[in-house]
């Protein structure tokens, strides 16, 4: 198995920030959109250098995307920011009507999505925002894996003519891609080959995936990890390609099994080529407050409980 290292520990929210930053100098119509927190989503030095292309709204998140949507019409490439329960739930009904339906060309950026924002409890940790996003027609949905990976899909995404939902988080966690890597939109990347499963993982996931297989290559299984940073256009010729080697499948995210990165990939499997399955993610439930790590253990989102699927599909695939 491939051996990934990382030197430091990032959170993925300041990829984003940093990006644009950078887009802010090399793209006069990018432009940034914020509901009232700056910080959090590492927008300050955006702040500072384009005053004039920063909107604060306020905890105003349904105005923010009809004003993000207006501002394409004029040319402008707004990036909306706020944490991903208010960049869905709280506004769908405006993304639906102003921004997909009407297939406007604008960046829909959610940090603090999933159990790890941690203590700040359930009513904050969206598990259902990939699933409401991919389900709007045109819609692309991005869930990066790291600072450097997040820092890439930010400026890719503003080249990309239509509506997209980049979501991010609040934790520091190992920073193990590239830094210089080309982000490319609905192209998994393989991180390690293997014969024996395949493990299909997305955002913070990813991480707990390698983890995983050094686990599992202990135990003399050859495991094959794909990082689905995309979920929407779904890269269905890597996921077919592998688990055709494979002849068995584990998806995991930070993420309700129902509507995630498993049922897209279970669709594509029970379509083109039935396959066991078996899902890594929260089982049909909402969170609660505690820190990151408590909540991945308890909720099952970390490497062993990756092992454990492995292990378990590996055995239905034998019988």
């Amino acid at each position: 198995m491939k051996k990934y290292t990382f030197t430091e520990k990032k959170d993925t929210r300041s990829g984003f920030g940093d990006a644009m930053t950078e887009l802010g100098k090399t793209n006069p119509n990018v432009v940034a959109l914020c509901a009232d927190l700056t910080g959090s989503l590492k927008l300050e030095k955006f702040q500072q250098l384009y005053p004039e292309r920063f909107f604060q709204v306020g905890i105003a998140e349904a105005n923010m995307i009809s004003i993000a949507a207006g501002l394409t019409i004029g040319g402008k490439i707004p990036f909306t920011s706020t944490f991903a329960n208010f960049s869905t739930g709280r506004v769908y009904d405006q993304i639906r009507q102003s921004v997909a339906y009407s297939e406007k060309n604008v960046k829909i950026c959610a940090s603090h999505a999933g159990l790890t924002l941690g203590e700040d409890g359930a009513t904050h940790q969206i598990l259902e925002d990939l699933g409401l996003m991919k389900m709007l027609p045109g819609m692309v949905v991005i869930n990066p894996c790291d600072y450097n990976q997040t820092k890439a899909a930010t400026k890719a995404i503003a080249d990309y003519v239509g509506p997209v939902y980049l979501r991010f988080g609040r934790p520091a966690i190992p920073v193990f891609t590239e830094a210089d890597q080309k982000f490319e939109i609905g192209k998994a990347w393989m991180v390690n080959e293997g014969k024996d499963v395949s493990i299909f993982a997305t955002g913070h996931m990813v991480w707990e995936a390698i983890k995983a297989g050094e686990i599992l290559a202990e135990k003399g299984i050859d495991a094959e990890i794909i990082n689905i940073h995309t979920i929407k256009p779904l890269d269905e010729k890597a996921i077919l390609d592998s688990v055709k080697k494979t002849g068995c499948a584990v998806s995991a995210e930070e993420h309700n099994i129902l509507g995630g990165l498993g049922e897209s990939i279970a669709r594509t499997l029970g379509v083109n080529l039935p396959t066991p399955l078996e899902m890594v993610g929260t089982q049909d439930t909402f969170g609660e407050s505690g820190t990151p790590d408590q909540l991945m253990e308890k909720y099952g989102l970390t490497a062993n409980h990756i092992v454990a699927a492995s292990l378990k599909v590996i055995e239905r695939k034998r019988k």
